[in-house]
């Protein structure tokens, strides 16, 4: 069997290639298709563990959507940035040291093999593959080193969607600009243009889609209006719904530091009413918040370093003092203690910011783990909802955290919040640090947290099939497949 192949690419990054293809997973994987998604390259530091290691967030929802397990040959190259220079290579779901020591003008090389099995293997198990290609197909700089797009493209022989972000302006020369940079192989892959994130009258961009059919012969098949409330959580990026008329009764500021990772799960949190969400980069911030969070990171003890440069240790410590309510998870636990210990050279030594009487040690091996587990039945604060709840999360960390030696033996000990090294609380009840990932997105945390479950993402793709269904042109979406 060889699976017909889909792909949806995009005139540039956050034109929408991720979410079209997370809801086409599910289009067709509710007409009875076998669907699995694939990206042959992806660069994020938002992961999700799958067996065998970890991919990216977005393919591991897109096949969820596909209604498929999620397994490392989806997206067998994730990229994630530990510095403006510099990013760990993960292949097939574990770190590659040697991919990573190698430049990227000379990586792709040495990866093809390795993408083109992943491809092959899922052509020959599946009906359909949606694949998601990455940034631009036509970057002229990129292009003959470019393994995520075009060249998968062709080997898959996919009907190709190009996909553009028309909020942004442009979106027409965009769409024939990227269309006229192809070799004419791969104009005939393009099947059909997508005009995404659309706001007003529809009708009001004629003659545009005429004039484009007549310059490429690829006909404008949907235009899909702005929406926010779709559920599902965004790929990168920082982005803040509008905030509706309801009173709002809690202020989440989010410190946003350079090499921030799986921000992703905290999007849920901008569909809670009562809850307002801040993405923060300077101290004065959060000045007016109710709960901190010290998200993950990519590189700790450089994000400690950027903190500290923009004042907001003082910030984050004065919040505390308060009594507010702080929350760190994964680098942002390891933050919250007093230091930070790189025997390996991995990511360097560092002062924590001395909230919780703990010590971090960065490992040479990294822990990527599914965890369920329970809170502890004394949890004190606004944490006292959690007592005893039972949660479902991942592990994805460097190091191991522990308490502080001198100060445990002098009877300064964080409170044990969950099990086997997961998780502390200060005496005071208002400081929190786990490793666990998905605090937000487990319902029965969210139920206990804010007394509301959300809606559930088998809802979500549904939704997100039937907007497609909607907008694209009758049947275009059944003779892709076809053709």
């Amino acid at each position: 069997m060889r699976a017909k192949a889909i792909m949806v690419l995009g005139t540039t990054s956050g034109a929408g290639k991720s979410w079209l293809a997370t809801a086409l997973c599910r289009y067709y994987a509710r007409q009875g298709f076998k669907v699995a998604p694939f990206k042959a390259q992806n660069m994020s530091n938002n992961a999700r563990v799958v067996a065998g290691g970890e991919i990216g967030s977005a393919q591991y929802f897109q096949a969820l959507a596909a209604k498929a397990i999620p397994e490392v040959r989806m997206n067998p190259l994730l990229l994630k940035p530990e510095s403006d220079t510099h990013s760990q290579v993960i292949a097939l779901g574990q770190v590659s040291t040697e991919l990573t020591q190698i430049p990227w003008q000379d990586r792709s090389e040495h990866v093809r093999t390795m993408i083109k099995k992943a491809l092959s293997e899922l052509m020959s198990e599946n009906d359909i593959v949606v694949i998601e290609g990455a940034g631009s197909p036509a970057e002229i700089n990129l292009k003959e080193r470019d393994i995520v797009n075009m060249r998968v493209a062709m080997a898959a022989q996919a009907n190709c969607l190009l996909v553009t972000d028309i909020d942004r302006g442009g979106a027409f020369a965009h769409l024939y600009g990227t269309h006229q940079l192809l070799q004419p192989e791969e104009q005939n892959l393009i099947k059909g243009f997508v005009l995404n994130k659309f706001r007003g009258d529809a009708s009001l961009l004629a003659p545009g889609p005429d004039m484009l059919l007549a310059l490429t012969g690829v006909p404008t098949v949907a235009t899909l209006p702005m929406w926010w409330q779709h559920g599902l959580p965004e790929e990168d990026g920082l982005y803040i719904r509008p905030i509706s008329n309801a009173e709002i009764t809690t202020t989440i500021a989010i410190i946003a530091y350079p090499r921030i990772s799986n921000l992703d799960e905290f999007q849920i949190l901008n569909n809670i009413p009562g809850v307002q969400l801040k993405w923060v980069r300077s101290a004065y911030e959060i000045a007016d918040a109710d709960w901190l969070i010290l998200p993950g990171s990519k590189n700790t003890s450089a994000d400690l370093l950027w903190l500290r440069s923009q004042g907001f240790d003082i910030a984050i410590a004065n919040h505390a003092a308060q009594g507010k309510v702080v929350l760190g998870i994964c680098g942002g636990l390891q933050m919250l203690g007093e230091a930070l210990i790189d025997p390996h050279s991995i990511e360097g030594n560092a002062a924590g910011l001395g909230l919780l009487p703990l010590v971090t040690q960065f490992e040479k091996n990294k822990t990527v783990q599914h965890c369920e587990t329970q809170f502890a039945t004394d949890l004190s604060g606004v944490w006292t909802a959690l007592s005893d709840v039972q949660i479902s999360g991942y592990e994805i960390h460097q190091g191991q955290t522990t308490q502080h030696p001198a100060m445990a033996k002098a009877g300064d000990v964080a409170v044990c919040a969950l099990p086997n090294a997961l998780g502390w609380q200060n005496n005071k009840g208002n400081v929190l640090g786990i490793y666990l990932h998905g605090l937000f997105e487990d319902e029965a945390a969210l139920k206990a947290l804010f007394g509301i479950s959300t809606p559930i993402l088998d809802s979500v793709f549904d939704g997100l099939a039937d907007y497609i269904d909607h907008h694209f042109e009758p049947q275009f979406l059944n003779k892709l497949i076809k053709n």
